[in-house]
């Protein structure tokens, strides 16, 4: 399973997304698209974020399944009328856990 951020822009400066945006992106997933799970963060840096939770068979598949639903939501759902995505990628964690030191 391969986690997904896609940054959004909203349309004009202070455009809130509307209440609701990870189940709306949800809705618009079939069982090919093989989604596990969409959370949105509204005040990440630099733009609102879309995290995409998806098995794919390799990175730039799961990189290509999170930009395919997100472009599915912008252009098809009412509430995302000029909305439009600036980069899609999978984050870098830090290691949460090491050895002491």
């Amino acid at each position: 399973m391969y986690l997904v951020h896609v940054t959004l822009r909203a349309p004009t400066p202070g455009h809130r997304p509307p209440p609701g945006l990870a189940a709306l992106i949800r809705s618009l997933s079939g069982p090919a698209d093989r989604i596990e799970h969409v959370c949105f963060h509204p005040a990440a840096s630099p733009g609102p974020v879309v995290g995409v939770y998806l098995i794919a068979d390799c990175l730039p598949a799961a990189e290509e399944g999170a930009v395919a639903l997100c472009l599915r939501a912008v252009s098809t759902l009412p509430q995302m009328r000029g909305w439009t995505m600036t980069r899609a990628g999978v984050p870098l964690l830090a290691p949460r856990y090491g050895p002491p030191g």
